[in-house]
């Protein structure tokens, strides 16, 4: 168990260095975006550029920092639940809806495999007037980032457990 407990500690480090890092997407992505209502109110002239670039930003912040805010418990939940139930109830709660996730994302990683290689292989474009690799890009950031959500969920299953043992123990 002690390996687990490692190996999760160590995701949760990757988890937060990865949210925190996605950050300075979000920012890139505020300022594109007042860049591009000053080019086209300002100046007339519109990027054909900035539309997809912020696109592209936020969907890899987004799709990475899934692990970061699963690690922290800080995603969108509906906690009347957990005010209704019984504490030990909710606990056993959590871990069916770790097992849920984790077989979601599962399902998810292995649908756009394939997809995604192809993507990336092809060279696959946009089709727009500014013409990116925005799906050869965005598919396999999919898939790494599912990944990562994937490990980061296996790492709570594993604190699941060690809280269940702390909680005995007491």
């Amino acid at each position: 168990m002690r390996l687990l407990s490692r190996l999760a500690a160590g995701m949760d480090r990757i988890s937060a260095f990865i949210g925190y890092a996605c950050a300075v997407l979000f920012f890139t992505c505020i300022v594109l975006s007042a860049l591009e209502v000053v080019m086209r109110y300002v100046f007339d002239a519109p990027t054909q550029w900035t539309f997809e670039t912020v696109m592209a930003l936020c969907a890899t912040g987004w799709v990475m920092t899934s692990g970061y805010v699963t690690q922290r418990k800080r995603h969108i939940a509906i906690t009347m639940m957990e005010l209704v139930v019984p504490a030990h109830v909710w606990k056993k709660m959590e871990l069916v809806s770790l097992g849920v996730a984790i077989f979601a994302l599962s399902a998810l990683i292995w649908a756009t495999w394939e997809p995604a290689m192809m993507a990336l292989h092809g060279g696959e474009r946009s089709g727009s007037s500014f013409n990116p690799l925005l799906p050869a890009y965005l598919k396999p950031t999919l898939v790494v980032g599912a990944f990562l959500y994937l490990l980061q969920l296996l790492a709570n299953v594993v604190h699941w457990f060690e809280d269940q043992a702390k909680g005995e123990a007491e």
